[in-house]
């Protein structure tokens, strides 16, 4: 294994971001753990990250913050539910054991605070931790990162852009993984509508780092929300050789590429890239964002009257083990859409039940608190569509449209449930749900003009006069 590029506790003491441990090769396999996490990338020199994380832990098996790192990927990846796995809680626990019997410096002690928040599923006051280390230490890459995915999943699009913004000034173009703010700047630009910026920022770190698969992405929103398709097409083929090879973001890279040829009405184009790509890989790797682009791609082909044969099937395989984790409402609602797909109602109406359970919870967990508030509707909606009663879905879906927000996601991801709304409108029996389903394309081509999804759906909708 060679670790040998990377910060031993010299590097990072010299960076004002010191280590609490004596292992040269536990700082450099922090670093390369930290590296690949940033990059969207399993270096296969060091073995991965799966096996640069165990040998982290073999270097210095009490170093907090290799625990730290590790205990909070299982976390930020909300594929392992707290709830239910033994060992992920027992890892925390562990985590803040360890802390408690050293003298940690304030920074790290921070830290493992945060670690231990999120994994209660209290993402707010993790943020506000994650936060106040950045006030003092704003090159702190994994607080950095770990609020930018947090901010992701809770939908708070300003504090995404904002909070890489005030550290980028801190940073010199020299310090490791300095390129990648670009891209998670460009992203929180873009979230708050920003695109000409957004698209500067990404640009910028393309031409320091072609390899960066998240500046890419982010140029791929871009053109996503300008309607810009031939656009993005280009880019994304122009530039697929670099972005492939990170792999823990190129399915979702992939996943863009096909939206472009939904919103032209190309299926089979797109379906091309679903078989080839996005299922494949969604099998292979099982990772949460791989599901989620599976489910959410076969959603929009079947709205748009695509036949999906026995792809549901093969989604289901992956997602259905999945039903009772609740990590996430996010990635709930995809796996709905995997067992409707799929017509497992048995699976569908576990998922809502465990969801109405949760929501009856007291406590700071966003997740259970969301179930109350849009969960258990949306996923009531989705239920409802999947029956035929559209007029039942637009009622339970209309009510929730400026809070899905609040569920997390980018704004092109949750696009599939406005569209989902203006196909239950346009489909429903009462006249008043048809103008509305109008209204909502009006709306979407004031935001998107000269998109052709949207084109294709007003034609539909003005036929019903």
């Amino acid at each position: 294994m060679n670790a040998a590029s990377y910060r031993d506790c010299e590097a990072w003491k010299a960076e004002a971001l010191p280590l609490t441990t004596s292992s040269n090769e536990a700082c450099k396999l922090y670093d390369a753990v930290l590296s690949q996490y940033v990059k969207w990338k399993n270096d296969e020199t060091l073995g991965g990250l799966e096996r640069s994380i165990s040998a982290l832990k073999a270097a210095d098996p009490n170093f907090v913050m290799g625990h730290v790192i590790s205990t909070g990927l299982d976390l930020v990846s909300t594929g392992v539910s707290v709830r239910l796995d033994q060992r992920l809680a027992g890892d925390v626990k562990r985590t803040v054991e360890l802390a408690s019997s050293q003298g940690l410096s304030p920074r790290e002690r921070l830290h493992v605070q945060a670690m231990e928040l999120f994994s209660q599923g209290n993402f707010l006051k993790a943020n506000i931790i994650w936060e106040d280390i950045l006030l003092d230490h704003p090159t702190d890459m994994l607080a950095l990162k770990f609020s930018h995915d947090s901010y992701f999943y809770i939908g708070a699009q300003n504090q995404l852009r904002d909070s890489v913004a005030r550290v980028l000034p801190y940073w010199k173009p020299q310090m490791p993984l300095y390129s990648y703010l670009k891209g998670m700047y460009s992203f929180g630009l873009l979230e708050t509508r920003f695109y000409d910026q957004a698209e500067k920022e990404a640009m910028e770190g393309l031409a320091l780092n072609p390899g960066d698969a998240w500046a890419v992405h982010s140029v791929a929103h871009v053109c996503e929300m300008r309607a810009e398709l031939d656009k993005g097409l280009k880019f994304m083929e122009s530039r697929e050789k670099d972005w492939k090879v990170c792999d823990m973001l190129a399915s979702h890279n992939y996943w863009h590429w096909a939206l472009y040829f939904i919103e032209k009405g190309e299926y089979e184009a797109a379906l091309e890239i679903l078989d080839s790509q996005i299922i494949k890989r969604c099998k292979a790797s099982g990772s949460m964002l791989d599901m989620v682009d599976a489910s959410s791609m076969l959603y929009r082909l079947e709205m748009e009257g695509v036949c999906v044969k026995d792809r549901w099937r093969e989604v289901l395989q992956v997602t259905e083990p999945h039903t009772d984790d609740h990590v996430t409402l996010f990635n709930d609602v995809h796996f709905l859409m995997a067992s409707l797909g799929a017509k497992q109602s048995a699976t569908s109406q576990r998922l809502l039940e465990g969801l109405q359970e949760l929501a009856k919870k007291p406590g700071d967990n966003y997740q259970h608190k969301l179930a109350g508030t849009i969960g258990v509707s949306m996923c009531q909606a989705m239920m409802e569509y999947d029956q035929g009663n559209y007029s039942q879905a637009v009622d339970l879906l209309y009510p929730l449209r400026y809070s899905i927000v609040n569920m997390g996601g980018s704004d092109a991801q949750r696009d599939v449930f406005n569209q989902l709304l203006i196909h239950a409108a346009v489909k429903s029996e009462d006249k008043h749900q048809q103008k509305l389903g109008r209204c909502l394309l009006l709306e979407r081509d004031a935001m998107r003009p000269g998109s052709p999804m949207t084109s294709r759906l007003m034609q539909r909708a003005l036929a019903l006069h």
